[in-house]
């Protein structure tokens, strides 16, 4: 089973703590991604999705001033850089998120995404297929 290592976005976007939700809702739109990284003093902390701020700030009937800081959950794992696909849609599944920070040596290298996973398996099937194939035709 493979590992997430070659499907982790390592450039991650990331806001600082204090940025109103309304700001980093424009990025995710701009940038046409669904979470951003929420840093502390350089470091981060945590992940706000699209689902975080719809839950956390518009169904709260917050104008979106509120602090990103505030908006992000703060129980999500973080999965190690080797972790195999089947541990990350599971953690996905157990957790209800489609987006994890993936750290390696205890610091952040990156994102993944569901649909990071679904393309991992993809491309895992696809090279079974393919390996089939070659074992079907005698090469």
């Amino acid at each position: 089973m493979a590992s997430i290592e070659r499907h982790v976005t390592k450039q991650i976007v990331a806001l600082d703590a204090v940025t109103p939700c309304r700001e980093a809702a424009k990025v995710m739109r701009d940038k046409k991604i669904g979470a951003i990284a929420v840093q502390e003093g350089g470091r981060i902390v945590g992940i706000v999705t699209e689902r975080d701020m719809v839950a956390r700030v518009m169904a709260a009937g917050d104008s979106g001033a509120m602090p990103i800081g505030e908006a992000m959950r703060t129980d999500l794992p973080r999965l190690p850089l080797s972790s195999t696909e089947t541990d990350t849609s599971e953690a996905m599944r157990t957790q209800y998120t489609r987006h994890l920070l993936v750290e390696d040596k205890g610091k952040v290298v990156g994102i993944i995404s569901m649909r990071d996973v679904i393309q991992l398996m993809l491309d895992d099937k696809q090279y079974l297929l393919e390996q089939l194939q070659t074992y079907i035709d005698g090469r």
